[in-house]
């Protein structure tokens, strides 16, 4: 093309620019200052919305976080690392079914959709708590209970004892012993002194017997006969003996009554 005809078709096209875009006038001011501002400023929001924004977010790449929850730590971090996440330990705490180590919760929920770089919260498992047996040989056995359940311990079984260096119905040692740590809701087990060795006596068999002949053993031992009831069998002898209320070979104490069930042919 030539200059001439280069320079005739630039003074054609500022003629329809002047001709309909006057200089000087409104309507040119009008255009160069609010229409082509806001055509630049429409153009770029196009741009960072559809090319900048998805570079920088790297939208279309998130993934659903997988469950960690009730795996090991470290398992747990290789797991997330493959998926380049990382792993934070927020919180520990006790739990009385997972040890040490296991990963309780975590933040985000699993299937929650993240993206690579992602920082995942965890609350981990300290294990088991565990709680000092406290003192309790010496006191009263209504005593050692609330000595136990204020170490948010459980009382186990009662078992009996007979020792004269100590008051009866008094705790003469604990199993597990005194100071020994255990998980906490654990059992303690009791032996309690039943006093002296010299006031028990052992409950005889008197089955059989007649009543004179059980009132007479019963009394040697120290006992005594309390209710006594009749039933009619007369495959005994009137006033025997079919079932005593106590068996035989029961520790007790001095002066206790005995039930019996006695043979009668009315």
């Amino acid at each position: 093309m030539s200059l001439a005809r280069e320079r005739r078709l630039r003074r054609q096209q500022s003629s329809w620019y002047d001709k309909y875009i006057p200089p000087a006038s409104k309507r040119r001011k009008l255009v160069h200052f609010v229409v082509y501002p806001i055509l630049g400023l429409l153009l770029l929001y196009i741009l960072v919305d559809s090319v900048i924004m998805p570079m920088v977010t790297r939208h279309g790449s998130e993934f659903p976080l997988p469950d960690i929850t009730n795996i090991e730590v470290e398992n747990a971090r290789a797991l997330l690392k493959q998926a380049d996440l990382d792993l934070e330990i927020t919180n520990e705490e006790y739990h009385p079914d997972k040890k040490e180590g296991i990963i309780l919760s975590q933040y985000p929920p699993s299937a929650t959709k993240v993206k690579a770089g992602r920082t995942i919260k965890v609350t981990v498992s300290s294990g088991q708590k565990m709680i000092q047996v406290p003192q309790l040989a010496g006191f009263s056995v209504r005593q050692a209970k609330l000595n136990i359940e204020s170490a948010k311990l459980e009382l186990g079984d009662i078992a009996w004892t007979f020792t004269d260096s100590l008051p009866e119905k008094v705790v003469v040692f604990s199993y597990p012993a005194s100071g020994t740590e255990i998980p906490i809701g654990s059992a303690v087990n009791l032996m309690v002194n039943r006093g002296s060795l010299s006031n028990v006596v052992y409950m005889p068999n008197v089955v059989g017997f007649s009543l004179d002949e059980a009132r007479a053993i019963l009394e040697e031992k120290g006992l005594k006969i309390g209710l006594v009831t009749h039933v009619r069998d007369e495959n005994y002898l009137p006033e025997t003996v079919l079932e005593q209320s106590v068996e035989e070979a029961t520790d007790l104490e001095e002066g206790e009554e005995i039930d019996l069930i006695v043979s009668t042919t009315e």
